[in-house]
């Protein structure tokens, strides 16, 4: 049987929460609002853009 090493986990998931945490800090927030606003800003546009020019 192979022998498993005890401290490993800790170390790499202390990586990860730190890798993590620095990414949330920095990162740009985006309301959810204005994402299905702009979803459905598109699907409008899309929709209104192709009653207009049928490409059949």
């Amino acid at each position: 049987m192979a022998q498993q090493k005890k401290g490993e986990g800790f170390h790499s998931a202390a990586g990860l929460i730190r890798y993590f945490d620095a990414e949330e800090k920095t990162a740009m927030k985006i309301n959810p609002k204005l994402v299905i606003a702009m979803c459905i800003a598109t699907i409008v546009i899309v929709i209104s853009v192709s009653m207009m020019w049928p490409l059949a």
